[in-house]
């Protein structure tokens, strides 16, 4: 028994040894896209005969070399004070500010002279305006799915999740004549209009429905609740988790859609994120500083957004395994 308890343990830490492993190498790209964000993109000294950048430098740094110069330059001003150096004192100190200045640049710039606070905010209400929509569309068509029976039912249900078989690129050029017969090219609404509703959505509401319980709905019908009512008073409240599930599914791909925005939007006002990210990327190829800097700001929500809700992306993950 106590040798199985040990090789139990042994074989639990070595699990946990492989997922860190795992997990350091998915995260190295996002903490390599912060660290070149911040990274100092010129720095002198009076032993360098020329500025240095180590945004390109090479072998690559791995951290952010502002932060190691600025405490360098701390702790000489410090001693440079102690010994009443003040003309010193005061050169390292300028060299700290100038170190700030540096690392965060490209973020300064980013806002000053370009539009990624009007990108940011055309993503966020697009993002939200179209998942409000989708939990509650998606939500009222799984209920009906799940809990109503009427003829053909299974039949509906299985042509609707028959369409997510269905590329994406096939239904872009419809869509696109679509949009433009309506006359909102151009528009935000010829974004939140064709994503009010998900396939994936219905499917995922209807799985989760199925585990509320029939008892339920029919004691909130003998109290006299309208069919309504007991949808917004019952059954929504005990699907949250398939809703905030649903919610973060729905909110990163609004986020991070790119193709349909490019093709539908001309006007840089009403760029989203993404998209401007790309005219960014054309008008500063060389600039790997602020390109990184600005994939940082994009990335920032979707990771609170995981920070806030993680228990939710497992939940998710499960929600079809719910057998009728």
């Amino acid at each position: 028994m106590n040798q199985q308890k040990r090789f139990d343990k042994l074989n639990k830490a070595l699990i946990y040894v492989i997922l860190f492993f795992f997990s350091i190498v998915s995260l190295l790209p996002l903490y390599w896209v912060f660290s070149t964000s911040m990274q100092l993109s010129s720095y002198e000294s009076p032993e360098m005969e020329r500025p240095i950048s180590y945004v390109d430098s090479n072998p690559p740094k791995m951290y952010p070399m502002g932060f190691k110069l600025y405490f360098e330059h701390w702790g000489e001003a410090r001693e440079a004070e102690k010994a009443g150096n003040t003309e010193e004192a005061q050169y390292h100190r300028d060299q700290m500010s100038h170190i700030m200045n540096n690392t965060f640049s490209s973020f300064v710039t980013l806002f000053k002279k370009h539009d990624i606070g009007k990108w940011f905010i055309n993503s966020f209400y697009i993002a939200v305006v179209v998942t409000l929509g989708i939990l509650l569309l998606d939500s009222m068509a799984g209920y009906v799915l799940a809990k109503k029976r009427f003829p053909g039912r299974n039949v509906i249900f299985w042509v609707i999740i028959s369409t997510m078989m269905i590329p994406g690129q096939v239904t872009l050029v419809p869509m696109f004549i679509m949009i433009r017969d309506l006359g909102i090219m151009d528009t935000h609404w010829a974004l939140i209009l064709p994503d009010l509703s998900m396939v994936f959505g219905v499917f995922l509401m209807r799985q989760y429905m199925y585990s509320i319980p029939d008892e339920l709905l029919e004691a909130s019908k003998i109290d006299g609740a309208s069919e309504w009512k007991t949808f917004w008073t019952v059954v929504l409240p005990l699907a949250k988790p398939g809703l905030a599930a649903l919610g973060i599914f729905t909110f990163m791909n609004v986020w991070n859609s790119f193709l349909w925005p490019i093709i539908v939007l001309n006007n840089a006002d009403l760029y989203t994120l993404p998209v401007g990210l790309k005219t960014l990327q054309d008008a500063n190829l060389a600039s790997f500083k602020l390109l990184m800097s600005g994939a940082a700001i994009a990335a920032i929500p979707m990771i609170i957004v995981f920070l806030i809700f993680q228990r939710y992306f497992v939940k998710g993950l499960t929600l079809g395994g719910v057998k009728e």
